[in-house]
């Protein structure tokens, strides 16, 4: 386990930058560098006032096995998710009332949350799964943009060494 960082709740200038036994606590930027990390160590954890401080695994669990079936009613609710979050969209640029515009904007980003969460179940967006090794093997056999940061996909593809996780497509 890894100490990880909210940047949306961190403040920057709490002690719990400043008592990492490590240093693995960047007290100018609030980075933490796993690399230094001590697995499940939690000083900083329980010293963070705002709670911006939690513990990721170190390895990811092998992708769960789903059947076929499972996997294709996943992505048929997701697609479903996709098309109301497209009327809500709509809806929420369409109109002049306060309440509706507001009760469209909640509809669209609950819908957006839920469409992530069944494809993510159904296979795609782990890290773990081969959908995410072909993506980013994709991003960098196609041409990309000025500035595509080529080195930080190179990376992640080390990071995630999907190759020796047992693949369950």
């Amino acid at each position: 386990m890894h100490a990880i960082r909210n940047i949306n709740l961190c403040t920057k200038d709490c002690l719990c930058l400043y008592v990492c036994p490590t240093g693995a606590t960047d007290t100018e930027t609030g980075q933490i560098d796993a690399s230094r990390c001590l697995d499940g160590c939690r000083i900083c954890i329980d010293a963070c006032p705002s709670h911006a401080i939690s513990l990721i695994p170190a390895a990811f669990p092998a992708q769960q096995r789903k059947t076929d079936t499972v996997k294709k009613t996943l992505l048929s609710l997701a697609e479903s998710k996709v098309k109301q979050e497209q009327i809500a969209a709509y809806i929420e640029k369409n109109t002049d009332n306060p309440v509706l515009k507001q009760l469209a904007q909640v509809l669209c980003i609950s819908n957006q949350l839920m469409a992530e969460d069944l494809i993510r179940e159904s296979g795609y967006m782990l890290p773990q799964s081969q959908n995410v090794q072909d993506f980013l093997k994709l991003l960098l056999d196609t041409d990309q943009p000025e500035g595509f940061p080529k080195e930080v996909v190179e990376r992640l593809l080390a990071i995630l060494n999907l190759e020796n996780l047992d693949q369950t497509e």
